[in-house]
């Protein structure tokens, strides 16, 4: 197969370098890099499954409490913890 593409100038010139370097001819490289890339597991992000939250003995987070605020749920864990600080 004979296909014609189209790099930016600075790749095209660091592919050809690198061929160069490693005493390839940049159609071998750019096949090298293709076989490569194409052998990888496809990204991870599309075989995740969505989040589902599994809520025990109740309907939900404790009222007020936001799930999309991390630090609401720090300061909520902290003062039930320590309990509330003092007002001056």
């Amino acid at each position: 197969m004979r296909p014609t593409i189209s790099l930016p100038d600075d790749l095209g010139e660091r592919a050809r370098r690198r061929a160069h370097r490693d005493g390839l001819s940049l159609s071998a490289l750019v096949a090298r890099a293709l076989t490569r890339h194409l052998s990888e597991p496809a990204a991870r992000s599309r075989d995740v499954p969505p989040f589902r939250l599994v809520v025990v003995e109740g309907t939900g987070p404790a009222p007020g409490i936001d799930l999309d605020r991390t630090s609401a749920l720090l300061v909520a864990e902290d003062e039930a913890a320590y309990g509330r600080p003092k007002e001056d």
